[in-house]
């Protein structure tokens, strides 16, 4: 009787809980349904419709002439300068936001300098358009604070005021690197952080104890674990940059990446009926984005592992 009475207690209990959490699974379900309906209405739409005016001409007749727009030489060259920005920024940006959070490990988890470099990375991370354009300008322009000292000080010509010959530096596409590292570094700061926290005094303790030095710990044991964040971050920037429009458009007003090459199949006024041109150019860069997100998501799910 005791037997048949345990065994009977608890799939009484499971079948009450079954009930309860069907409940709360419903209820996660319909709290999720503002920020669906959010993504349906501000991305998922509004990507299809881009994307799907790449195969249509102005007159709404079905084509696939507009994919020989991928085969133009300076259609590939605008690819190529944004992926080589991107991809700079990216290294540049994670190397230097992993030194930073590296710094950060040595000081108090609610001190008021970890406080300080956590806020101030969520306001740079999130600065950038035509604010971070005219920052820049203002500073290292043609009549820009810093270019204007270095010419009364006697230098003629300086990095920030000629490249190759070709115009100030600040308006072309290498010129694009100093900005976008002005939110890149924060945005590093912000996502391999928690990673870098997660790591255990305990894992540094054993090597100790097993005869391991300091190099060992970092070299064996704590970049492998911290491998899978430091690339998933890696891709986030790279795709930030990637995407990035606003900043490049308030600098460099005759394209030369992707998303304002975009803007000028759009708006352009000397070759007419190229609108839809801009769709194909838009699935290049969803392909490109999938493909990031995939691989991000990947290696999020690896790090994760580590963390609880």
């Amino acid at each position: 009787m005791t037997t048949v009475a345990a065994s009977s207690a608890p799939a009484a209990t499971k079948s009450d809980a079954g009930p309860t959490s069907s409940r709360r699974r419903t209820v996660a379900w319909l709290g999720l349904l503002p920020f669906a309906a959010y993504v349906i209405l501000f991305l998922a739409i509004p990507a299809v419709l881009a994307v799907g005016s790449g195969f249509f001409t102005k007159e709404g007749v079905f084509t696939l002439a507009n994919l020989a727009a991928l085969a133009n030489p300076e259609i590939q060259a605008q690819f190529f300068a944004s992926f080589w920005v991107s991809a700079l920024t990216a290294v540049i940006g994670a190397v230097l936001g992993a030194v930073i959070c590296f710094a950060l490990l040595g000081t108090k988890p609610d001190g008021a300098l970890r406080s300080v470099v956590d806020s101030a990375s969520s306001v740079l991370a999130q600065f950038g358009g035509v604010m971070l354009a005219f920052a820049f300008i203002a500073t290292i322009g043609t009549q820009g604070l810093i270019t204007k000292s270095l010419v009364q000080a006697g230098f003629t010509e300086n990095i920030f005021n000629s490249f190759g010959g070709n115009g100030t530096l600040l308006y072309q596409i290498p010129g694009l690197v100093p900005p976008y590292l002005y939110f890149q570094v924060p945005l590093m700061v912000l996502t391999f952080m928690p990673a870098m926290e997660g790591l255990k005094t305990t894992w540094g303790e054993a090597n100790a104890m097993l005869g391991g030095t300091r190099f060992t710990y970092w070299t064996r044991i704590a970049m492998p674990i911290l491998a899978p964040a430091f690339f998933g971050s890696l891709i986030l920037l790279f795709a930030n940059a990637f995407s990035s429009y606003a900043t490049a458009a308030a600098l460099i007003s005759q394209g030369g990446i992707i998303p304002l090459a975009i803007k000028q199949q759009l708006t352009s006024e000397t070759v007419v009926g190229v609108a839809n041109v801009a769709g194909v150019l838009a699935l290049g860069m969803v392909i490109v984005m999938v493909i990031l997100m995939t691989a991000y998501a990947m290696l999020q799910g690896r790090a994760s592992r580590w963390r609880q």
